[in-house]
């Protein structure tokens, strides 16, 4: 059971380790992000990683995604994969990168399984191999291992023991591990965005080493890469039958800046951007939504705001609300009851959205 430090509430909704509670996020800002900004910073020194996106006057710019670092010589950017070598930018480029991959048999554990083609043999024939789902087949997940945000509930967070490490994996070498019963690459992590040179080359050469057969792009991301970038990303995903699924994880701007550790603006641009992008292919849909359901904070008046803002840009767009486990700092939080999944598939489907999912059932308690 946490307390929160500003109103002295507790319960187990409460992350002692976040410090405050969520009513106190909405109505007490300043205070409330005063606290949650220093376990940030406390966070990320753990992990040898900047506290906050550097601002050197002298240093290289890096404008790949929201954080826009200028880098100081000898110092890394916020992701912890740029660097600044003697005034020249270096570290993950569109040749080298930081990852790992493996092949996952189709259908996977993917947060668009329940509407992509692998899953569900949408787009059949152009798209898929078969009507339904695509068994037989395999996904290429590929794993960065460097992210652009500081979620403190990250249930991937061993990428981080990997951030720092020299950057070492070839372009060709990912793009030739796609084999013959690979129909979709998925890029994961972390997050792509600190290396989307880098992913969008891979796709690009496994795309063309392999015409004439489905071979669909996809990306999962918190969407905070640069907008020209993420046109790219579109680019593929709606060529191949492939989508992008963006994590939106909070509507309200202080909640996403205490979980995270960054503004959510950015994020919430890009989706609708790539919204604009639909009627090019809207079956498979190229664009899916998801919301981390962390209990004691992102409650259905939260998924409701997400939901009316996806809504407003188009209501049929995917959503999946997906259940959550303790995890890296927020280990003190109970798994989503079932009660509050209910209560927030709910408040999406009233908010306007006609395909609405819930995932991760296994987790609910």
């Amino acid at each position: 059971m946490g307390r929160c430090g500003l109103c002295d509430d507790s319960s187990p909704f409460v992350s002692g380790e976040l410090g405050v509670c969520l009513p106190c996020l909405r109505k007490r800002r300043g205070e409330a992000l005063a606290v949650t900004s220093a376990v940030h910073a406390g966070n990320r020194r753990l992990h040898d990683l900047p506290e906050r996106p550097p601002r050197d006057p002298g240093g290289v710019a890096c404008t790949l995604c929201v954080n826009e670092c200028q880098i100081p010589d000898g110092g890394a950017g916020y992701c912890g994969v740029r660097r600044n070598e003697g005034g020249k930018p270096a570290g993950a480029d569109a040749s080298l990168g930081k990852l790992s991959w493996h092949h996952d048999p189709l259908p996977t554990n993917c947060v668009a399984d329940w509407v992509c083609a692998g899953g569900t043999g949408a787009g059949h024939p152009e798209f898929a191999h078969c009507p339904g789902p695509e068994g037989g087949h395999r996904n290429l997940a590929v794993f960065f291992h460097a992210c652009s945000l500081n979620c403190l509930f990250c249930q991937n967070w061993q990428y981080r023991l990997e951030s720092l490490k020299d950057a070492d994996i070839p372009v060709e070498a990912l793009a030739g591990a796609v084999d013959a019963r690979t129909s979709c690459i998925c890029f994961f992590g972390g997050d792509p965005a600190p290396q989307l040179p880098f992913s969008l080359r891979a796709a690009h050469l496994a795309r063309e080493r392999n015409l004439g057969r489905i071979l669909r792009i996809c990306w999962e991301t918190n969407g905070t890469m640069h907008p020209v970038l993420l046109d790219g990303m579109m680019d593929l995903s709606v060529a191949s039958g492939g989508c992008v699924k963006f994590d939106l994880k909070a509507a309200d701007e202080t909640l996403h800046l205490a979980l995270t550790g960054n503004s959510n603006r950015r994020t919430l641009e890009n989706f609708a951007r790539a919204a604009k992008r639909i009627p090019e292919r809207p079956v498979p849909p190229p664009l899916v939504a998801s919301t981390l359901l962390v209990p004691g904070y992102v409650d259905e008046r939260e998924v409701g705001d997400i939901a009316a803002f996806i809504a407003s840009l188009d209501p049929a767009i995917p959503y999946s609300l997906l259940a959550f486990h303790p995890a890296f700092q927020l280990f003190d939080l109970p798994r989503t009851p079932q009660s509050h999944a209910v209560r927030c598939l709910t408040a999406a489907r009233d908010a306007g959205l006609s395909n609405v999912h819930l995932g991760n059932l296994h987790l609910l308690r």
